[in-house]
């Protein structure tokens, strides 16, 4: 054993800077699920700074430091106040935002979203069925984003008000009516977050034998 750590130290220490820079600077996150379209697509793996907010004791919650503000509209990476899951949704609300959904719109601080048609597309279900997805431009505080609705499936559309907790936020998933986000796991605290993901590193068509998409690789995340 001794021979093979001796033979081998220059091999561990590169696995080791390499855990440490995966679990505390930097990550990369596959897309899993269609909870983020238009914006992000299954097949899709964004790179995640770990150093946007909090500096952590690796592969721990223990926050050493903050070091950046959550900001409205960042794309972030959590665990799950329910069950530790990873996540990746949009925050959509800072501690102390007064939030409600009425009929899918969103009102934050009394202030209502606007709203603008973008266009349909084509959503399938688990159960591949095809139904039509409406994609909107929802603007608020200055932010806008593409968000998706889909109006055949029964989804939370009214909420609140509710006012978000000292440090805390609430995470929407851009593909509304899709998304297990703060609706179903409560509002996501600050220890729990992360990282920001900022770009798409690399992306496969899941549904086309994982072809690459090279128009959306090193694209910025809207």
């Amino acid at each position: 054993m001794k021979n093979l750590v001796r033979d081998n130290k220059g091999w561990f220490l590169f696995l080791l800077l390499f855990g440490v820079f995966r679990t505390a600077i930097a990550d990369w996150n596959p897309i899993p699920s269609g909870s983020m379209r238009p914006n992000l697509l299954e097949g899709d793996v964004v790179f995640v700074n770990r150093l946007a907010y909090n500096v952590k004791i690796p592969l721990t919650d223990v926050v050493l430091a903050r070091v950046g503000e959550p900001r409205r509209g960042d794309v972030v990476t959590f665990s799950s106040p329910a069950d530790g899951t990873r996540l990746i949704k949009r925050l959509v609300a800072l501690p102390g935002d007064i939030v409600e959904m009425r009929d899918e719109q969103l009102i934050i601080n009394g202030q209502r979203a606007s709203y603008a048609a973008a266009g349909t597309a084509m959503e399938v279900l688990a159960n591949t069925t095809t139904v039509a997805a409406q994609r909107i431009d929802e603007t608020l505080d200055g932010h806008r984003r593409r968000i998706q609705v889909i109006p055949e499936l029964m989804a939370p559309r009214d909420f609140g008000p509710v006012t978000v907790p000292r440090d805390q936020f609430m995470m929407l998933g851009d593909n509304r009516d899709r998304s297990a986000d703060s609706r179903m796991v409560g509002m996501v605290p600050r220890h729990l977050l992360i990282g920001r993901a900022e770009r798409i590193l690399v992306s496969a068509d899941i549904e086309a034998n994982w072809m690459p998409r090279m128009e959306r690789f090193g694209m910025k995340i809207p």
